[in-house]
């Protein structure tokens, strides 16, 4: 039995979640990794050449069944679990009237359901083992209005209250709870979503996904609520939010967001 401690990371086959893992592991965590496609399994082999174990899974993060497959997958390995990423999240550019309702609810299950439906999981095993670290990847799209992302801005801002609710309640229990909410960041995320087309199609507006990560990381080992991942320019963002009325941030948004003819 690996006497190193012990992760799991939804989304992480690529993006933050991937570099997320390597910093994992560069600490000598075990990694338990998932993705929707069969190159997590390449991903995996990656974090293995930093000298941990690394057990993969491809897992569709949309269902209940896929969710639930991957923590029995975790639960599998008869460890006790020192820390969990819940990555998973995805986007979809275009207007709310065009857009495929499908793929709005979809969209709704991997970034609101599957995130409950796996921090219940987590929890339960953490609080009796007293201790544990939770990262909920929330982002900076949850202090704003996002038309034309018009779900998935709301499914973000559901992220982060979560888990300031989750971290209040646990605060006795020995479990951290840390939401993490990077700026655009130079990922395929946008690119995923439909969105080559507007603002956040330009990588060179975003931050460094390594970067982003390495904040999100620290702000975890250091048991802070939340952090804004990024740039100055990204926290200074995030600062002005707090004091901008909704409809000028919407309208900022749509600028951005609204796909180019």
């Amino acid at each position: 039995m690996s006497e190193n401690k012990f992760v799991m990371i939804t989304g992480s086959t690529s993006g933050i979640g991937f570099e997320l893992a390597k910093l994992f592991a560069q600490d000598k965590y075990d990694v338990a990794m998932s993705g929707s496609s069969e190159k997590i399994y390449e991903s995996a082999k990656e974090i293995e050449k930093l000298g941990v174990e690394a057990y993969p899974l491809q897992a569709d993060a949309s269902t209940y069944e896929g969710v639930e497959d991957f923590w029995k997958f975790v639960e599998g390995k008869n460890r006790k679990l020192d820390a969990a990423v819940l990555n998973v999240g995805v986007s979809l550019g275009g207007s709310f009237i065009d857009n495929d309702l499908e793929e709005e609810l979809k969209l709704i299950d991997i970034n609101i359901s599957g995130t409950v439906h796996t921090a219940k999981r987590v929890v339960n095993h953490m609080v009796p083992n007293g201790e544990g670290n939770i990262l909920i990847v929330s982002s900076l799209s949850a202090t704003l209005p996002t038309p034309y992302e018009t779900v998935y801005g709301p499914s973000k801002a559901f992220g982060f209250m979560f888990a300031e609710a989750l971290r209040e309640e646990l605060k006795d229990t020995g479990v951290n709870v840390t939401a993490m909410l990077p700026g655009a960041t130079n990922t395929d995320f946008h690119h995923n979503a439909g969105m080559d087309s507007t603002y956040f199609g330009d990588d060179s507006i975003k931050n460094e996904k390594e970067q982003v990560a390495k904040q999100g990381y620290e702000a975890l080992m250091n048991g802070l609520d939340h952090v804004i991942c990024g740039d100055e320019e990204t926290k200074q963002q995030a600062e002005e939010n707090k004091k901008t009325p909704e409809p000028v941030k919407a309208a900022n948004h749509a600028k951005k967001a609204k796909p180019q003819e």
